[in-house]
């Protein structure tokens, strides 16, 4: 059974129930009476065995299936909710997310070992809800059912109903190969739900070492569960018997397995000369295997082993799609609105036929305008379908912070809100690891001891607030404390004992410019390295990461009363509305949501504070770009000095500046281009766009000249 094609909706329907789950562990830690919160929990435990056994995911299957037992026994009644408990509930979500990232990157499951985790829930069992120590669990006593299996007298083989005929060929090929062909028979527990599911594992795991040559009931009666509780395999396999039994025995919900040799004297060997050609049936058997699972092999078409050869490979195909493919869910209404759209576009185009046909030019002309408010509607709809809210990246940072807090000896809430606002995809692949930077910073260097909180004055329990929200064309995320704030004296004295600033930079640094040297590659104020920090990486990477999303970080602290950082991300890295200006004969693109207004100033009101032309405007001192300078545009006649000067003011944050330029063109829709990877970090240019005449405008990024 070939399944890479549910790969991707295994992986996506997992990380929903674990996020889930992470959620509502959080919840029962709090609230360990909570009988709901116990049932959902088994419910998503249950979910995801049943997925990962169809998968044949054995150990992402084994760790549901112990966990499923220890919260049967909790809902009883039979064994309380402890610490304890939780605690090993967190390592099996922990577990899982583990086994789950790696299916998406790579196809298969984690090479972490999880049988200690099962041992441990297993251990709970048997110990009432109490592990049995710190020198490990204790072991696992087999059923004695299985016992009995296991040494069973020779003469259960008459059970057996495999036949060999028309295989003895294949058999004696085997053997002459120093392969052991074996006959086995699989029976699962009466309380296995899903007989195929489990089946698929028996038949993925002895797959990893041998060839199914034939089952019994077929391949095809056994996907669709028409079996009872046994089912009988020929295997062909370097193994010997015991290893072979054991690698069936680990898998959960066995409740026997018998396994004996295949007897030379039951192989009867086809007529069919070896010179001559293989029969049909055999041909046939082997096209099948070349494409397909075993498992979907019908027990009629039995295939000739070749060993040493390479055999199809499904979980590479598995990891090919699992780097490649990128999912979003999305409302049905969006994808109406969507087809809705692209309906109106089909109309428009035949409008536009005939108005090409009559020579209407008024006609022509509606046709143009109208067919431009359906690309506009249509560009929404379309990055609608792209938008997803920040929950999916929030949703990870609970239970971060509270190990955290463990670890630290510190009481941490986390306050989030805003968890429905909207942003691309792109940005919310890419926006996890500066926040995890972020709040680490905060629950280490930021908030403070419970006894150094108190000696201050405040609540022993910190708090780290997460927002986000939407600024006109622009994300809000905002990560504050209520911490003891940046000590700007500090970070001055750090960054002169390592020299990142010189005595004279110090002289006309504000505070403003000293706390931003957090940002600085390889610069930390922690006096020791930990595992959380000190070791010069942390705020340089968060900056790097939110600039390559054209977004801006920022941060503002007041001492003793906490820290806010500040990132602003544009809603969407595809397409922007941006004002089109000429410097000389270029022309370049300013995005919309960095410019607060345009308007014109007289020369002589520019004055020069410390080497930077600024102008008294509103009230406020407004430094002054010269954008033809900065960008250094060359101007093949030299351009006449005008008394009045077109000035775009732009903003980050709270900083503002005037950009000059020539002259003004207009609005427009532009679409982003990457500059290609050897232009890639070209100074205060965010990319580059395509415009209706086919030349080349290139977009800048205020937030660098800023």
């Amino acid at each position: 059974m070939d399944m890479s094609q549910y790969l991707e909706i295994f992986i996506d329907e997992s990380k929903e129930h674990l996020q889930h789950m992470n959620t509502i562990l959080l919840d029962l830690e709090n609230n360990t009476e909570d009988l709901n919160l116990l049932n959902e929990i088994f419910r998503i435990a249950h979910t995801i065995k049943g997925m990962a056994g169809t998968m044949g995911f054995t150990q992402v299957a084994n760790v549901t299936h112990e966990m499923e037992n220890v919260l049967h026994k909790v809902r009883n009644g039979e064994i309380p909710v402890t610490t304890t408990i939780v605690d090993v509930l967190f390592e099996c979500f922990d577990m899982l997310e583990d086994h789950i990232n790696s299916l998406e990157n790579t196809g298969q499951e984690s090479s972490t070992d999880a049988s200690p985790l099962v041992r441990k829930l297993q251990d709970i069992l048997v110990n009432k809800g109490v592990l049995s120590g710190e020198d490990g669990p204790a072991e696992r006593v087999e059923p004695e059912a299985e016992e009995t299996v296991i040494e069973a007298d020779t003469n259960e083989s008459d059970s057996f109903h495999l036949k060999l005929e028309d295989i003895g060929d294949v058999l004696k090929e085997a053997m002459s190969q120093a392969l052991h062909p074996l006959k086995i028979k699989v029976t699962l527990e009466e309380s296995c739900m899903l007989r195929a599911a489990r089946a698929f594992i028996v038949f993925n795991t002895l797959e990893q070492s041998g060839d199914i040559i034939k089952s019994h009931p077929s391949a095809e009666d056994i996907e669709d569960e028409k079996f009872e509780r046994s089912f009988e395999i020929l295997y062909i396999t370097k193994l010997d018997i015991e290893s072979t039994r054991q690698e069936i025995l680990n898998i959960s919900e066995i409740e026997a397995v018998y396994v004996e040799p295949v007897e030379s004297e039951e192989i009867v060997v086809s007529e069919v000369a070896e010179s001559e050609e293989e029969p049909e049936v055999l041909q046939e058997a082997d096209k099948a295997k070349k494409t397909s699972e075993v498992t979907q092999t019908q027990a009629s078409a039995p295939v000739k082993p070749t060993p040493g050869k390479p055999k199809v490979d499904d979980k590479a195909q598995m990891k090919e799609k699992a780097k490649t493919s990128k999912t979003v869910r999305v409302d049905i209404d969006r994808l109406d609105n969507l087809m809705n759209l692209v309906s109106e576009l089909i109309i428009i185009k035949t409008r536009l036929e005939v108005a090409e046909g009559t020579g209407n030019t008024q006609n022509m002309d509606d046709a143009v305008e109208y067919l431009e408010r359906i690309t506009t509607s249509l560009h929404d709809a379309v990055m609608k379908v792209r938008m997803v809210p920040v929950e999916r990246t929030f949703n990870r940072f609970p239970r971060m912070v509270r190990d955290l807090s463990k670890d630290l000896g510190k009481n941490i809430q986390l306050i989030m809100s805003g968890e429905d606002t909207e942003v691309d995809r792109t940005v919310i692949d890419e926006i996890g690891d500066p926040l995890i930077h972020l709040i680490r910073n905060s629950i280490d260097h930021g908030i403070e001891s419970p006894e150094n909180r108190a000696a201050h004055g405040k609540q022993e329990n910190g708090t780290v607030a997460l927002r986000a929200y939407p600024d006109g064309n622009t994300v809000v995320i905002e990560v504050e404390d209520d911490g003891g704030g940046i000590d700007p004296d500090k970070i001055l004295s750090i960054a002169q004992d390592k020299g990142v600033v010189t005595d004279r930079e110090v002289e006309t640094m504000s505070k403003h410019d000293i706390i931003n040297l957090l940002f600085r590659p390889g610069f930390s104020t922690a006096e020791k390295i930990t595992d959380l920090s000190g070791r010069g990486v942390g705020l340089d990477v968060v900056k790097s990461k939110i600039e390559s999303l054209n977004g801006t970080v920022e941060v503002d602290s007041d001492l003793g009363k906490g820290s806010k950082f500040t990132i602003r991300l544009p809603l969407t890295l595809a397409i922007i509305q941006a004002l089109m200006v000429n410097l000389a004969e270029e022309k370049y693109a300013l995005p919309l949501n960095n410019i607060k207004e345009i308007t014109t100033i007289q020369k002589s009101s520019i004055s020069m504070v410390q080497n930077q032309e600024v102008v008294l405007y509103r009230n406020k001192t407004l430094p002054i770009i010269r954008l033809n300078e900065v960008l250094e545009v060359p101007y093949k006649v030299e351009p006449v000095v005008k008394d009045e000067m077109i000035v775009v003011i732009v903003r980050k944050g709270e900083m503002e500046a005037g950009l000059v330029v020539d002259s003004l063109i207009g609005q427009q829709e532009i679409v982003i281009k990457s500059l290609g990877r050897y232009l890639t970090g070209a100074k205060t240019i965010a990319g580059a766009t395509i415009l209706g005449n086919g030349t080349v405008a290139l977009i800048v990024d205020p937030n660098q000249l800023l």
